[in-house]
């Protein structure tokens, strides 16, 4: 099997990418850099004899192109994400993140023998429904969509996706959507509320608190082997083509605050606790349900929160914080 991972550089491509290999699948990777890193470990799978790496802009066509068209499988991840950029630049999520699809659902078309494209959507659909309606909790894949207010640039990235997801629906693609749920582990960067912790308390004093914004919000977190198996699996399920699936874990849902106390007994820091505001647009609660996805392909994730947050602790003490690597932005 040959498969094509756009984003190939990031959290999300590097993990899959090994999940894959591990599945003898050949593998073609693309990023522009934008927020990846070329850092030792991704050099490592480039030295692959079943792994191509190419850094290329897919907003050009001219560089697709250049790609092969006997793909099995094409997994679309690139995109602009990242709150910051979702802040700061929401026009050029909307442009870029649509003109990405559109670029590689016309290159999907040219493949002689596509059986499926992958198309990463995210739990942040939810968020409108959420905030307007009472939510099933956890949500469903057929909870009905709405869209937070037009105005806001954070609303920029939640439209890109369902827009992503309407475009696949009509495209004539074998498909699947996926929309993750906070997933974490190693090589993720460091603006995401595990590794930001990790470091806060690893950096502490004992006499110093541990300041942790959202403390009563809840969550459900998925260790990253488990979501790229998950992942892998839907792709290659004949019953998943043409559906959405949540991505993540129904449970435990645990609250920041013992997010927190489980860093803590990991980082093995006696640190005060120090409960800070919520941060502006985060939801109270992300659970999503699991069962439409554990019903097709037979597996829920295994890696505990404790286990994963402590196989997150030690690569980035080896590597990051006590290491000479570049985390990814």
């Amino acid at each position: 099997m040959k498969a094509l991972i756009t984003g190939g550089a990031g959290f999300i491509g590097y993990h899959l990418t090994k999940e894959l290999l591990k599945n003898g699948y050949e593998i073609v990777l693309v990023d522009n850099f934008s927020r990846g890193v070329e850092d030792v470990f991704l050099k490592d799978l480039e030295r692959n004899s079943m792994v191509t790496f190419f850094t290329a802009d897919l907003m050009i066509e001219e560089n697709i192109n250049k790609l092969d068209r006997d793909f099995d499988f094409i997994y679309h991840f690139a995109a602009i994400i990242g709150v910051q950029n979702v802040l700061n630049h929401p026009y050029d999520v909307l442009k870029k993140n649509m003109q990405l699809l559109f670029n590689m659902v016309d290159f999907s078309k040219k493949q002689k023998d596509l059986k499926r494209f992958i198309f990463a959507s995210t739990s942040e659909i939810y968020a409108g429904t959420l905030q307007y309606f009472d939510m099933e909790i956890p949500t469903p894949e057929t909870t009905p969509l709405t869209v937070t207010s037009l105005e806001h640039p954070r609303t920029s990235y939640m439209l890109s996706k369902i827009y992503g997801e309407a475009v696949l629906q009509q495209s004539g693609l074998p498909f699947t959507i996926i929309r993750p749920h906070n997933f974490y582990g190693p090589r993720m960067g460091m603006s995401h509320v595990i590794p930001e912790l990790l470091k806060k308390a690893y950096f502490s004093e004992s006499t110093q608190s541990l300041e942790v914004f959202s403390v009563e919000h809840k969550r459900t977190f998925c260790y990253i082997s488990d979501a790229v198996t998950i992942i892998r699996m839907l792709a290659e399920s004949e019953k998943a083509e043409g559906q959405a699936y949540n991505v993540g874990n129904e449970f435990p849902e645990v609250s920041i605050m013992e997010v927190a106390k489980t860093i803590l007994k990991v980082t093995e820091k006696t640190l005060t606790i120090e409960a800070k505001p919520a941060t502006s647009g985060s939801p109270k609660r992300r659970c999503p349900s699991m069962k439409k996805t554990v019903a097709c392909i037979g597996y829920m994730g295994e890696v505990t929160l404790e286990e994963g947050v402590r196989k997150t602790f030690d690569w980035y003490r080896e590597n990051i914080f006590e290491g000479n690597e570049v985390s990814a932005k």
